[in-house]
């Protein structure tokens, strides 16, 4: 598959499912190593089978910095999430060693799928998470909806814009078309969230839900305030393809950012909360991100994950 946004020759630079819409439903599939003694060999022969599984449409890849630190690849910019719970808020860091992202229409076939991809990294890689996300409240502009209601991804850039700013460019073969995937589960308080009056809803947000339309004079607290890309110096433009999630009575956003390095996402994550100017984000009233990792997405070359960096 390739996104009708996508520029022409550039299609197996990247992995497309990133720039193409979200997909009616989702699997996060996170692994580990099996045991910390697993050698290296082992590692190269277990995603040796699993790169023809990874089209990078369907099955989106990312590889933690302690797995491309065992490899002894070199991606500059790779780093581990920062934990940012310093200012009266969490924002915490769990990293992982491997994240998959199944996208699909059928939960059932993301079940095969994901048996798949588990048999291939099997002995040297282990499943350490799995959570289901689906589309919500899917609108005419291309854009879904969180759980309480707001249209999400409303600023994402289009276009050669969105390639910009989610993939590496001029860092040389290998490198280019690669990008730095930002995660975070956050667990939503529905009932805190009900028990608010209409315009203070809007007003966490920054934005009216009714019309999506932005609030001039809502709180610097609002989350559209804290989180404007423009405002950043310099400018922090990232392209969101977060996912409603939900599992029994628990339910929340998947938070997904992809960019062309962490920068931008972690501009924000600080502002967010309250390293700029003490203000912390009003969405922590309502939610809370119970995970936070980093993942490097490898370009694509002849239709597979392009792992030159790693020496495979």
């Amino acid at each position: 598959m390739r996104d009708e946004d996508s520029p022409p020759g550039k299609q197996t630079l990247y992995q497309p499912g990133i720039l193409e819409a979200v997909p009616p439903v989702a699997r996060y599939v996170l692994f580990n190593l099996q045991d910390p003694s697993v050698d290296e060999a082992a590692i190269r022969e277990a995603l040796t089978r699993l790169s023809p599984l990874v089209d990078g449409s369907d099955v989106v890849v990312g590889l933690g910095a302690s797995l491309v630190k065992a490899l002894g690849g070199k991606v500059p910019g790779i780093r581990e999430f920062p934990d940012l719970s310093e200012h009266g808020v969490k924002v915490p860091s769990t990293p992982a060693t491997l994240w998959c992202w199944l996208r699909g229409s059928d939960l059932g076939d993301l079940l095969h799928v994901t048996r798949k991809v588990q048999k291939a990294l099997a002995p040297a890689f282990a499943v350490r998470h799995v959570l289901d996300a689906f589309r919500h409240a899917w609108g005419e502009g291309g854009h879904g909806r969180d759980l309480t209601g707001f249209e999400d991804g409303t600023e994402n850039p289009e276009g050669e814009k969105a390639v910009a700013a989610a993939f590496a460019h001029g860092l040389g073969e290998g490198l280019d078309g690669s990008s730095f995937v930002a995660t975070q589960q956050w667990v939503h308080d529905l009932d805190a969230f009900e028990a608010l009056a209409d315009d203070a809803r809007d007003h966490h947000f920054g934005r009216r839900m009714a019309d999506n339309a932005e609030i001039e004079d809502a709180p610097e607290s609002a989350h559209v305030k804290r989180t404007t890309q423009e405002s950043f110096e310099p400018e922090a433009f990232v392209l969101r393809r977060s996912m409603p999630w939900m599992m029994s009575m628990q339910a929340g956003l998947m938070f997904v950012a992809f960019g062309k390095s962490f920068d931008a996402f972690e501009a924000q994550m600080r502002r967010m909360a309250g390293y700029d100017d003490d203000i912390t984000d009003a969405l922590f009233k309502i939610s809370k991100p119970v995970t936070g990792a980093y993942f490097w997405c490898p370009p694509m070359r002849a239709g597979r994950l392009d792992l030159r960096q790693l020496g495979l």
